[in-house]
């Protein structure tokens, strides 16, 4: 029997020693008063009534001392003879282990070390943990274990916790900047009869009660908040999940949270100022500073924002004039590059390649302009050249963090680029973008000049230069292999 399945045997044993006493292992409340934080921050000699996770524990006879964490912090416990009452002694000694929960009273304390303590009148026992904590030096440091049981990840590891908190700060400051300009926060359908907004493959799923196939979103909501700008709604944004049937790397995800706003009688200039106002807003609420390291990059948001010509870009770097080369051109330009790129590629997909080769040389912040028309199905054509488009791209750390457009309100126009999209679908592209009829009948009705503008979960990774699985909660697993039960 290893060493872990004694520890399990024990602690059930013990589970059934407190039921024949009558004392339930998991009660179903305690009064807690104060947390850890507010006690490390009471005066000497304050009653306090407070609980957590017991961390650690050492018994020294007369003398036995734990430490309990909450989602505040953490604070030592102490039980002392004479001054802790005896059968509490005995109790904590013998049925108390590390990982169970607790609730105690007692009073606050210094040691002889200086560490504010709970010298411990009383102690309950919330919930007997079965199985060993890991320990914090040594256990999780496989990345899969750490993800597929991220609880004890966040529990052990202070810095992950903290991410969480800064994350929700991250999207708190999203959505109050948007609100104080006057957004209205809306919520659009997840499934979908087509999808729409985005270059990508969606997860199919069956529709039970219409016996009909139907597509997870791909977008937050861009169609759906351009029909609302028909509506009559002129400034609205939406917070939510996205799914996409893609690989995985460390930019990517197939199940992450976007947001998406639109403005309406606005084009993408007056868009790229309420962005860069907004990001820098939103960076410095989560981070406190405008200035990061990020995927080897220096950034500082503070200073002047580029602009970043992208069709000019890539010939500066490549001598590649997308406008110009034909497919056979910029493939050959490709391999010279060593550039990998799909086989049988259409031409929208490896100018994206040479664009990709090309922006991550870029530190910005900067926003990219111009892109062609044959990559933007979704934005007005520039009054300037009519083969590129009011398009932007918010470039940090050489990765696009953020995508806008002046949208398209031509109906006649949408609807021949739909077609185009259409066509490169059955051509076996399964990321071009599905003709959606009854958007195009929508923007028949007329819809006002807007912007539009996307930002995912990606930005807070770059924010904090970790991969964006890294910066999910729970992401994604493969079923583990069934083990023997504990």
């Amino acid at each position: 029997m290893s060493r872990e399945e004694q520890i399990i045997n024990e602690r059930k044993r013990k589970i059934e020693d407190l039921r024949k006493q009558g004392i339930d292992p998991y009660p179903n409340k305690f009064d807690k008063k104060q947390t850890c934080l507010e006690c490390l921050k009471s005066k000497i000699g304050t009653k306090v009534k407070t609980a957590g996770r017991l961390m650690l524990k050492r018994d020294l006879g007369k003398i036995s001392f734990g430490k309990i964490q909450d989602s505040t912090g953490s604070i030592q416990i102490v039980l002392q003879e004479r001054k802790t009452p005896e059968k509490i002694m005995k109790f904590f000694k013998k049925y108390i282990d590390p990982g169970d929960f607790v609730g105690v009273e007692g009073e606050i304390i210094k040691t002889k070390t200086k560490e504010i303590s709970v010298l411990i009148k009383s102690l309950d026992i919330l919930s007997k943990a079965i199985l060993p904590l890991p320990e914090k030096w040594h256990g999780l440091l496989d990345e899969e274990e750490r993800y597929r049981k991220r609880y004890l990840d966040i529990l052990i590891n202070h810095e992950i916790r903290e991410m969480f908190i800064k994350k929700t700060k991250f999207w708190k400051a999203i959505r109050d900047f948007l609100i104080n300009k006057g957004f209205i926060e809306v919520y659009t359908p997840v499934l979908e009869n087509t999808t729409g907004g985005a270059d990508a493959k969606p997860f199919i799923t069956h529709y039970n009660s219409f016996d009909i196939d139907v597509y997870l979103r791909i977008s937050g909501g861009e169609l759906w908040q351009k029909r609302l700008m028909v509506a009559g709604y002129e400034k609205t944004f939406e917070i939510g999940r996205i799914f996409r049937n893609e690989g995985i790397s460390p930019e990517h995800l197939q199940d992450y949270t976007q947001m998406e706003f639109y403005l309406a009688y606005s084009s993408y200039e007056r868009g790229m100022k309420l962005v860069e106002e907004m990001y820098k807003y939103v960076t410095k609420q989560t981070l406190g500073t405008l200035k990061f390291k990020s995927k080897g990059f220096s950034i500082d948001l503070g200073k002047k924002w580029k602009i970043i010509d992208y069709c000019e870009e890539i010939k500066k770097q490549t001598e590649v004039d997308i406008l110009k080369w034909d497919k056979k051109q910029i493939e050959e330009k490709l391999k010279k590059l060593q550039v990998e790129y799909e086989k049988n590629a259409d031409r929208e997909r490896l100018i994206d390649s040479l664009w990709k080769y090309c922006r991550k040389k870029l530190s910005g912040p900067a926003f990219v302009i111009n892109q062609p028309i044959e990559i933007s199905p979704l934005a007005k054509k520039s009054e300037k050249n009519p083969r590129v488009t009011e398009r932007f791209f918010v470039l940090i750390a050489g990765s696009e963090l953020g995508n806008g457009y002046s949208e398209l309100n031509d109906p006649i126009d949408q609807e021949n680029r739909f077609k185009r999209q259409q066509e490169l679908r059955e051509a076996g592209d399964e990321e071009a973008q599905m003709y959606d009829r009854e958007f195009v009948e929508a923007l028949k009705y007329g819809m006002p000049p807007t912007c539009g503008f996307g930002l995912s979960e990606r930005l807070f990774a770059f924010l904090i230069d970790k991969s964006v699985r890294e910066c999910q909660m729970f992401p994604f697993m493969k079923p583990e292999e069934e083990k023997k039960e504990r």
